[in-house]
C-alpha cells in the first residue's frame, strides 16, 4: 500500500499551490544574477522602515513563544477598523484564514461556490476538507468586465448543501471587481446557511469611488467574513501576517482550529509597526497607481489586451501560448507568472514594480515578441 492510498479522500487528488518562482531558485537553475521579480505581487519598496525596525527588536527574544493571542495586534486594528477585537482572527497570512474557515464550515457532503477564474487557494482548501467546488463561469464581456466575477452566476450556483462563498475583491489574478451595488445585492440574497467570505487581499490599492468596503457591511450581514493581508501594500510577505474581521460568534468558531501561536513574534510586532506608518503606505499606493497606469499604457501600445485592474498587477494576452514566452523572460532575468491554471493560458501576470523593474520587463518582453 503507498501512502497515498493512506490520504484521505480530497487530498488524494489536490494539485497543490504553487508560488511564484524565487529568485534563489532561477539564479540556481540558470546561473544569472540581477533577476527583476515581478510574479508574486509584492511591495516593491518592501515594509515600512519602522516595521523593520519592530521586527528587529525582538531578535533577541527569540527563545520565548510569541502571544498567542495576538492582543497588541488585534487592539491597534480594532482601533483603525472601529470593530471589537473579539471580531478578529489573526492568521499566517489571509491564507491561514481561508484555511480556518474551510475546517470550520466546509466537509464531506457540502460546497463551496467561488468564480472561475478566482483565487487558486479556495478551491484548493475547499478540496483538502473534503468538500465540492462549484465553480460560477466568469463574465464573457458581453454585461460585465470579461473575466470578472458574475454576481448573478454565483447567486445562482449556490445550492442548498452550499455553506460558503468566496468572493476575492479585487479579484487575483484577473484584478477586476464588484461594485458596491453588486456586492450588496449578492450578499442580500444568499440562504441563512451560506457563510459569505469576501477576501480583499488588495484593499489597500483600490482607489475607485465604486469600490466597497466590506468592513461596513458586517453589521447587516452577521454570515460575512472579511479577510485582509499584511504581505501587499504594508510589504510584510515574508513575515506572513493577515486576518479576518467578522461577528463575534463567527470569529469565535475560527479561533477555535486556529493554531496558538500562528503568528511569530517579529510578524506580530511589524504588522503593528506598519499600520502606523501611513507615509509609506500612502508612497506605496501612489507608487503601485503610477506603474500600473505606465504598465497598461505600454502593453497597449504593443498591440497587447490587458485586464482592466485595479490591485498591484496586470494580466495581459501574450496573444500567443503563454508558457513559452514565460520561459524565455525567465531566461531573460524576468519572473513574472503564468497563469494558466486559471484558465487563461495564453495570460501572463507582471507585478507593479519600481520604475527601473517595470521597464526592465518590458525592455525584455520586446525582445522576448520579437524572437
Amino acid at each position: 500500500m503507498q501512502p497515498i492510498d493512506l490520504a484521505v479522500p480530497g487530498i488524494r487528488g489536490l494539485t497543490p499551490y504553487v508560488p511564484g518562482k524565487p529568485i534563489a531558485e532561477l539564479e540556481r537553475e540558470l546561473g544569472i544574477r540581477n533577476i527583476v521579480k515581478l510574479a508574486s505581487n509584492e511591495n516593491p519598496l518592501g515594509p515600512s522602515p519602522r516595521a523593520r525596525e519592530a521586527a528587529a527588536r525582538v531578535l533577541g527574544e527569540l527563545h520565548l513563544y510569541p502571544d498567542g493571542s495576538g492582543f497588541a495586534l488585534k487592539q491597534a486594528l480594532a482601533g483603525r477598523l472601529g470593530v471589537a477585537p473579539g471580531q478578529i482572527t489573526l492568521g499566517n497570512g489571509s491564507n491561514d484564514v481561508l484555511d480556518l474557515v474551510a475546517r470550520v464550515f466546509l466537509g464531506p457532503g457540502v460546497s463551496a461556490v467561488l468564480s472561475q477564474h478566482a483565487f487558486a487557494v479556495y478551491p484548493i482548501v475547499t478540496q483538502a476538507v473534503g468538500a465540492t467546488a462549484l465553480v460560477a463561469p466568469a463574465h464573457d464581456g458581453s454585461r460585465g468586465p470579461r473575466y470578472g466575477h458574475d454576481a448573478q452566476a454565483l447567486g445562482q450556483a449556490v445550492r442548498a448543501d452550499t455553506r460558503v462563498l468566496f468572493i476575492a475583491n479585487p479579484n487575483n489574478p484577473t484584478g477586476t471587481y464588484l461594485d458596491r451595488d453588486q456586492l450588496s445585492v449578492l450578499l442580500r440574497g444568499l440562504p441563512e446557511q451560506v457563510i459569505a467570505v469576501v477576501d480583499e487581499a488588495y484593499f489597500e490599492y483600490v482607489g475607485r469611488a465604486d469600490y466597497p468596503d466590506a468592513m461596513q457591511l458586517l453589521a447587516e450581514f452577521p454570515n460575512l467574513i472579511v479577510t485582509r493581508t499584511f504581505s501587499k501594500a504594508y510589504g510584510l510577505a515574508g513575515l506572513r501576517a493577515g486576518y479576518a474581521v467578522s461577528s463575534a460568534a463567527v470569529a469565535e468558531l475560527l479561533n477555535r482550529v486556529r493554531q496558538p501561536f500562528n503568528l511569530n513574534a517579529a510578524a506580530l510586532e511589524a504588522a503593528c509597526a506598519a499600520l502606523d506608518d501611513e507615509e509609506h503606505l500612502s508612497h506605496s499606493i501612489a507608487l503601485n497607481d503610477a506603474g500600473l497606469a505606465f504598465l497598461g499604457a505600454a502593453l497597449a501600445a504593443r498591440g497587447l489586451t490587458a485586464i482592466p485592474s485595479v490591485g498591484n498587477f496586470i494580466s495581459f494576452d501574450c496573444g500567443r501560448p503563454a508558457a513559452p514566452v514565460y520561459a524565455a523572460l525567465l531566461r531573460a532575468g524576468v519572473i513574472v507568472r503564468p497563469v494558466a491554471n486559471y484558465e487563461l493560458p495564453s495570460h501572463l501576470r507582471v507585478t507593479v514594480g519600481t520604475p527601473a523593474e517595470n521597464q526592465a520587463f518590458l525592455d525584455a518582453l520586446d525582445r522576448v515578441l520579437a524572437a
